[in-house]
């Protein structure tokens, strides 16, 4: 069956409800305002009666038709998208105080879990952005931006299995198209080992089901240790700075030596600090 094709206002629709609320909102005003406007400029009478200018007649009065009704519709459609950006908004929080008070996270659908991962990213300091499809396994579902840096993830709600190597290296195949920083998996399982083996190696990060619970808790006065190394796994930086001087390394290759070929953190200040980091490195 052939998919039916989305209308304008649909699609402004969409848009407008993948935005914050808020924006949706200052978006509504300024395109009442912005259109209004237009429909007062071209509904002006024309003072000239040059038959020439028969064909610029016509194009002002449909530019006229179309900013009049649309300083109607195009302000409603944000106004209708903020309203459902809001609920789905109070829904994830709502999904995330229940999970801090102890809600089953492996009984949630897949679309609550996916929005309690948003509300948790969004509560950790990021700018988030769905794109997850109309299927449990529609590719990335989160993209996350922080600090001029961009990240995608992938959420899988699986109840009976592990979550294989195959996910993560699709992940760093999109990542490395999209030129993504790095990347996170988030799950309400476990991972095998063969995947985190690989997400070591990469830009990924993996979260799994026990550190999500974690993640979601309200930290601590004086965090336990395992809250702290949980907050690590999101907060750390793609790029490391250099524990003698502080000044952020650079990845470099070596070409002599045990480690010949494999990839470190140098620092850049080089020769003159000569501490490294293996790629594998943790904040201390």
């Amino acid at each position: 069956m052939p998919r039916r094709r989305s209308s304008a206002f649909e699609d402004l629709l969409s848009f407008a409800a993948w935005l914050p609320w808020k924006l949706s909102m200052g978006l509504a005003f300024a395109s009442f305002i912005g259109l209004h406007l237009l429909a007062l400029a071209f509904g002006r009478p024309v003072t000239s009666a040059n038959t020439a200018d028969l064909g610029n007649v016509v194009i002002r009065g449909y530019l006229h038709v179309f900013a009049f009704c649309g300083q109607y519709i195009v302000p409603f459609g944000f106004l209708l998208g903020a309203a459902v950006s809001l609920v789905k908004r109070r829904r994830s929080i709502t999904l995330i105080g229940d999970a801090r008070e102890g809600r089953d996270i492996v009984a949630m659908t897949w679309q609550q879990f996916e929005q309690l991962v948003e509300e948790g990213f969004r509560q950790r300091g990021f700018q988030v952005a769905a794109r997850g499809g109309a299927s449990p396994d529609g590719g990335v579902d989160l993209e996350l931006k922080r600090a001029g840096a961009r990240y995608l993830v992938q959420c899988k709600q699986w109840r009976a299995r592990q979550v294989g190597v195959t996910i993560v290296r699709e992940l760093c195949g999109v990542m490395t198209a999209e030129k993504a920083q790095g990347g996170y998996v988030v799950t309400s399982g476990q991972f095998t080992a063969e995947a985190k083996e690989f997400a070591r190696r990469s830009r990924i990060d993996l979260i799994d089901g026990d550190e999500l619970q974690n993640l979601l808790k309200v930290q601590p006065a004086s965090p336990t240790p395992e809250a702290t190394r949980v907050a690590r796994t999101i907060e750390r930086p793609l790029v490391p700075t250099c524990p003698g001087c502080g000044k952020p390394m650079v990845e470099r290759t070596a070409k002599r030596g045990a480690m010949t070929g494999q990839s470190f953190w140098g620092c850049q200040d080089y020769p003159r600090c000569r501490r490294i980091l293996q790629k594998d490195w943790s904040p201390s």
